[in-house]
């Protein structure tokens, strides 16, 4: 039945996306945030719906007079120039053929993060976009947190099967992630039953991510709780909301919970740890010896033979910087993060220059509250893999998105004002004659 359903609900959408190509945007980022046919178990289980929602999508664009535009800007070239360099990497990787199936992965990605700011191009369609991502992994974190409360803390909450927040350090940081742009909807929410179930969604997923047992998202949690404290307008109430949930959260997880979080103080005595710093250790031999790195999927006993303190202690990348840093070189990990330092900067302009103005109220508070999200990736990517998933580009797009929007909203403003003057000196003239 699910199958069914899940398939139903695949093909209404693509019908719609024929008719209004953002619409594909909005069906292909649910395939991709909720993954629901990894909830079937059937026929739609390894049906490749994004893939399929991604060919209309485009047959769509190419139909539609609708305007499409990428905002060409210092980030965007940038931000091309790594996946020009990424493409580079994979030609002359260690392993190509895996690192070239790894690439295509990434490129669908990003083709689909550049098509958003192509068709997202109000407030409407990307609040639309929100709700969307919100409840895609608001369903798993929502979930999660009753799952944490039900099973006492004892169990390990996990994110759907064969996606990118499969694991629990993931779906944690992914987690903390989307709570701020579920506060975001919450604000421009005008009906009491969303208003409702965010507000219920919002705490139990602070409890889904402390009941992955993560211990890059206990460090995430404390830094994003801090940040949204100083980003919000009503820090006494939100200050003593936040400290009633953390001390009942703390106060329910067992035991087992915080021996796993003292493991933090006492990292010399972890395998994981010390697996995670031999890890980083292999990345940065890497990019000192090979100057586009080794390409995607290096990670093997072979290549920690050659560059790897502890060749027999074979571990994944953990940390979104060591990723890139061994995946494309010093050269990709400079672009990478100059992308998100003049997304932050450009950020703050945006607040800057939204601030104080009622007409872009919920702008302003969007942008703080993306800050937020982009904390959570920046403190929580630092322990686990998730260089190249969706959410963190989307972000990004979503930034440049909004300073389009306000930058037409300026325009408008201006061409009324300009339009008034030339009206207001036409009536003077005629009444001076």
């Amino acid at each position: 039945m699910r199958d069914i359903a899940i398939t139903l609900i695949v093909l209404a959408g693509c019908l719609h996306t024929l008719k209004r190509p953002y619409v594909g945007v909005l069906l292909w980022s649910w395939l991709s945030y909720m993954n629901p046919h990894r909830l079937a178990f059937g026929f739609a289980y390894n049906m490749p719906f994004a893939q399929i929602t991604a060919l209309v999508l485009m047959g769509s664009m190419a139909m539609s007079k609708e305007s499409k535009k990428i905002p060409i800007n210092t980030i965007t070239i940038i931000w091309i120039l790594f996946i020009i360099l990424m493409g580079l990497s994979t030609k002359f990787a260690y392993f190509p053929d895996d690192a070239m199936v790894q690439y295509v992965k990434v490129i669908k990605i990003q083709l689909v993060v550049f098509i958003t700011m192509m068709l997202i191009t109000d407030l409407t369609r990307l609040n639309h976009l929100l709700w969307v991502i919100a409840l895609s992994i608001g369903y798993y974190s929502a979930k999660g947190g009753v799952f944490t409360i039900a099973t006492g803390g004892g169990h390990i909450v996990w994110g759907p099967t064969d996606s990118f927040i499969e694991g629990n350090n993931e779906l944690a940081v992914a987690t903390l992630m989307t709570i701020p742009l579920m506060a975001y909807l919450y604000q421009i929410s005008k009906h009491k039953v969303l208003k409702r179930g965010l507000m219920a969604a919002m705490p139990l997923s602070f409890v889904a991510a402390i009941g992955t047992q993560s211990r890059g998202a206990l460090l995430a949690f404390i830094v994003v709780a801090l940040f949204f404290w100083m980003k919000s307008d009503k820090k006494v109430l939100l200050g003593a909301g936040m400290a009633f949930i953390s001390l009942g959260i703390l106060a329910f997880m067992p035991a087992s919970w915080y021996q796993r979080m003292d493991t933090i103080q006492t990292y010399e005595e972890d395998a994981s740890a010390m697996g995670r710093l031999n890890a980083w250790e292999y990345a940065y031999n890497v990019a000192n010896h090979k100057f586009l790195g080794m390409g995607f999927d290096s990670w093997t006993p072979v290549t920690f033979a050659q560059y790897a303190p502890n060749p027999t202690d074979v571990h994944a990348a953990h940390s979104i910087y060591f990723s890139v840093l061994a995946d494309h070189g010093w050269p990709g990990l400079i672009l990478f993060l100059l992308i998100f330092n003049l997304t932050w900067k450009k950020l703050k302009i945006l607040i800057k220059n939204t601030d104080n103005k009622p007409e872009s109220k919920d702008i302003n508070f969007l942008a703080k509250m993306l800050q937020v999200s982009f904390i959570a990736y920046f403190v929580g990517g630092a322990f686990l893999s998730l260089s190249y998933f969706d959410l963190p580009w989307h972000l990004v797009s979503f930034v440049l998105i909004l300073t389009r929007i306000v930058e037409n909203q300026q325009l408008a403003a201006n061409n009324m004002r300009s339009s008034n003057r030339i009206l207001l000196n036409a009536q003077l003239k005629q009444t001076s004659t």
